[in-house]
Order: structure tokens, then C-alpha cells, then sequence
């Protein structure tokens, strides 16, 4: 009889990088036992934002990749999001595997229509290559402005994605850090389709909710309404840390409640280049409460937002 995954149980702790490859030094598995949430999330709950990594030896990691992470399966990922009580999963392309989205669509075809996809491409995929990334799920293309992630494509081609992808209905993901944004303000309230930014464009949360830099990143949502937001990733964020990231929620609960039908949530596992800790993925989930006070804007966060943006279709 085969083992049953469950998170914290038989098979389930990571053991590295596959395929030859060798994971980082300094890299931080995800958690080896996650606590069971206490918050119960509704019925079609989406885990908006996670990843799958490899494995190494079925997907090689990109040769231009900056950092090399231990193995991360869809079959931990589907174990996780049941074990949390989430339904759905929308799975990003992965930054180790460049604009190889062989996991990534994988993954996709295993989930028996129970996830959508956010890809990576270069300026020279073929429309028939979109065209059957969009027959396997993907509904949208990521963009990183994140340096130390990924090198900078010129703008001229990311413009040029963004219309060819808009022809599909796809939207764009955004990735980019706070102090970032006064320069690519213009850029992205440009952008010819709706715009998802990751982690809320990671905020500095020592600074006032209501100071100059995360106003920026509010006015950016109520002039623009195709800008949608990730509340997500508060263990990237927080100064004051585990299990409840008290001096995250303010700034996710201000744009949960200012924008309820343009917010997602989700975990972020694995957790990729983590430096401080590995979260606990039951305690992120139940700091959703936290940040979406009522159930009117739990089903929102949850469901129906990434519902309309992702399974519609």
C-alpha cells in the first residue's frame, strides 16, 4: 500500500535538490511539520500565489538561475493545500527555472483542473507557444523587478509581452520592492490589462501605513482600477515575526478593505529565499482572519476574487 502524503508525516521532509543539482547553503526547506489551522477557510478557497521547484531531475534548473532551491513537488503542493483545507491553487513560475515553464504546466495538467497558472516568457515564444500554455492553464505572465532575483529586461519588451498576452485575456503579475515604485509608477499604471502586484510591493513596515510610500502604492490602486494586490507573504515583511506578523496586518488589512473585489491571498510555499525562518503555513492561513475581519471579506480574499480572475475560464 502506497504512503499517503501529509504534511509533517511519512515522505514528506525535503531531502535537497535532485538531478545532480545542489541545493544553496544557506537555503531554508519548507516547514517539515505545519501546524493544522484553526481558521477553516470556505468552500473553493484559492492559495493564490505558490510555487513548485523542480524536481531537478525530471525539470532542470536554469543555467542562468540565481539561486538553486531544494526540490518542491506538485504532490507536496497538492498535500499541503489539503491538509490546510484550500481547494485551488494558482502556481507562479519559479525564478530557478527562467522562462522554462515545463513544471510549471506539469503541474498544471496533473491538477485535474484544480489549479491556474502565472508564467515566465521571453520576448521570442510563439504565439502557438502561448497558445498552449493557455490550453494548460496559464492566465497570466509574470514580470520581476526584483534585482537580486533576476537581471532587468528592457522595458520595450516587456510592453511588447504585455500586448500579446492582453490578446489571450491574460493579465500581468507584477513584482517589485517599495522603494521601486516611484520610478516604475508610470510604466505600470501603462500596462494594456489587469495588473496584479505581489506582496502588497513589499511595503517597509516600519513606516506608517498612512506615510508617503505606501500611500504611493494606494494611489496607485484606487486611480487604477485594473491594479488588483497580493496581501500575501507577511513572513517576507514583518520585523516583529512569527506566528502572527502583527505589523504586517495593518497595511494588508487598509487595501483588504479599500479594495475587496481587487485582493488575493496565498502562501508563497515553498518559500523561496527565506533567510530568517520557515513559516509555518497553518499559522499564515490563520492570519487571514486577521486582515479580512468579516466572512464577507474572507469570501472575497478567498474565492471570489481569484475565482473571477483565474477559473472563470
Amino acid at each position: 500500500m502506497s504512503t499517503v502524503l501529509v504534511p509533517g508525516g511519512p515522505g514528506w521532509a525535503a531531502s535537497g535538490a535532485s538531478g545532480g543539482f545542489t541545493t544553496d547553503r544557506d537555503w531554508l526547506c519548507y516547514h517539515p511539520a505545519p501546524s493544522k489551522p484553526d481558521y477553516v477557510p470556505p468552500p473553493g478557497a484559492v492559495d493564490a500565489h505558490c510555487h513548485v521547484f523542480g524536481p531537478g531531475g525530471a525539470f532542470p534548473y536554469a543555467a542562468q538561475r540565481k539561486y538553486t532551491p531544494c526540490d518542491a513537488s506538485k504532490e507536496r503542493l497538492w498535500a499541503l493545500r489539503d491538509f490546510l483545507g484550500l481547494d485551488r491553487n494558482v502556481i507562479v513560475q519559479a525564478t530557478c527555472h527562467g522562462d522554462d515553464n515545463s513544471a510549471l504546466v506539469d503541474a498544471l495538467r496533473a491538477s485535474e483542473g484544480r489549479a491556474r497558472g502565472v508564467a515566465s516568457v521571453a520576448r521570442s515564444v510563439s504565439d502557438s507557444e502561448l497558445r498552449a500554455l493557455d490550453g494548460a492553464g496559464v492566465r497570466a505572465v509574470r514580470f520581476n523587478f526584483v534585482k537580486r532575483l533576476v537581471d532587468t529586461t528592457p522595458r520595450e519588451v516587456l510592453e511588447e509581452i504585455a500586448r500579446r498576452v492582453a490578446s489571450l485575456g491574460w493579465h500581468i503579475v507584477i513584482y517589485f520592492e517599495a522603494a521601486e515604485l516611484p520610478q516604475l509608477y508610470d510604466f505600470f499604471a501603462s500596462l494594456p490589462t489587469t495588473v496584479v502586484v505581489d506582496h502588497m510591493g513589499r511595503p517597509d513596515v516600519t513606516k506608517p501605513v498612512d506615510g508617503a510610500e505606501f500611500e504611493l502604492f494606494v494611489r496607485l490602486m484606487r486611480e487604477h482600477p485594473n491594479v488588483w494586490s497580493k496581501v500575501s507573504c507577511p513572513e517576507r515583511l514583518s520585523k516583529t515575526g512569527p506566528p502572527g506578523y502583527e505589523d504586517v496586518v495593518p497595511f494588508a488589512r487598509r487595501l483588504v478593505e479599500a479594495f475587496p473585489d481587487r485582493v488575493l491571498w496565498g502562501t508563497d510555499w515553498p518559500h523561496p529565499n527565506l533567510k530568517t525562518h520557515m513559516p509555518d503555513d497553518g499559522k499564515l492561513l490563520d492570519y487571514v482572519p486577521q486582515i479580512a475581519p468579516t466572512a464577507a471579506l474572507r469570501q472575497r480574499l478567498l474565492v471570489d476574487n481569484p475565482g473571477r480572475l483565474y477559473f472563470d475560464r
